[in-house]
């Protein structure tokens, strides 16, 4: 079975990877551009390429800025995939790429209800339990097409770089499964009615409150870490923390209620929040002792 794979960051891997251990033909690999990286903004390759170029050294790879250039069309079409696998590669296909042949998505949720850039973020922050994969048949809409299978998985608890990883290795076992059952698998319409969109992550999600509720602002914490994290509007930035749920504080919204050695508790909306390790602007990040006794804090101030 010949493949046309497209993707671009470890989540793409991991698919990749599976495809090769199942022994199918990788025809060319597409990913996008090496981008700048970091302060010095050093032009670093996708993980795809990386796991490519180690591992497929025959197989050619192409990072083209767009996909609507027919010259794109052209080199998949003289490659005669029998099916072109996508995964987070970062850009919509064009109806020229579509056409070609089977074009096969690993969505990393359940559809239909988060279609988009941000689905696992997306499932978190809405406090979803279960979550998985879909592979679906892509057409010119935006995660709209045809399902074809599931695998799914529990949430609770998680947080989003776990889910990255889990979800990546599913994605894999999955993708294989349905090349080798397609012709005897039977496409699902969506249901619209059941959709929602989910946007890519901004730095400004980050923002919370502890008018929020403890929930609200641990699934925050679990989807948004590691970028952009979750900080106060003063810009304090929160790395480690846990639920307190059987706390009730309403009246003291935003209060330490507890110091111990190595954390403090605040009091939320509904809820509490344990708080472990803190980070300043232009700082380095402190353990909770280091900073309460930083700031000669103590039961009934708020941190912020």
């Amino acid at each position: 079975m010949n493949i046309v794979f497209m993707g671009t960051p470890e989540y793409a891997t991991k698919i990749l990877k599976a495809l090769v251990e199942a022994k199918f033909n990788i025809l060319a690999v597409f990913t996008q551009p090496d981008k700048p990286v970091g302060r010095k903004q050093i032009l670093t390759p996708s993980s795809v390429k990386v796991y490519a170029e180690e591992n497929l050294p025959n197989t050619p790879i192409f990072q083209p800025k767009t996909l609507r250039d027919e010259a794109v069309a052209a080199q998949i079409l003289g490659l005669k995939p029998d099916f072109i696998v996508v995964a987070a590669y970062g850009k919509i296909l064009p109806k020229a790429i579509l056409d070609i042949s089977p074009c096969i998505n690993l969505h990393a949720s359940i559809l239909p209800k988060f279609r988009g850039a941000s689905p696992i973020q997306s499932a978190i922050l809405a406090g979803e339990k279960i979550t998985g994969v879909t592979s679906m048949l892509m057409n010119d809409g935006l995660d709209t097409g045809d399902m074809l299978e599931f695998a799914y998985i529990n949430c609770e608890d998680k947080m989003a770089s776990e889910l990255f990883d889990e979800l990546g290795d599913m994605a894999g076992e999955l993708i294989v499964k349905t090349l080798v059952n397609f012709k005897n698998l039977t496409p699902i319409k969506q249901d619209n009615s059941q959709s929602s969109e989910c946007k890519k992550i901004q730095k400004t999600d980050g923002l919370f409150s502890f008018n929020e509720s403890a929930q609200q602002i641990y699934n925050k914490f679990r989807a948004l870490t590691p970028w952009p994290g979750i900080y106060l509007e003063s810009g304090l930035k929160i790395l480690s923390l846990d639920i307190k749920k059987d706390i009730c504080a309403h009246d003291k919204v935003g209060e330490i209620l507890d110091i111990d050695k190595d954390s403090f508790t605040v009091s939320c909306k509904d809820g509490a929040v344990r708080i472990k390790t803190l980070q300043e602007p232009s700082k380095k990040a402190v353990n909770a002792k280091a900073f309460i006794n930083g700031k000669h804090l103590k039961i009934g101030d708020k941190i912020s």
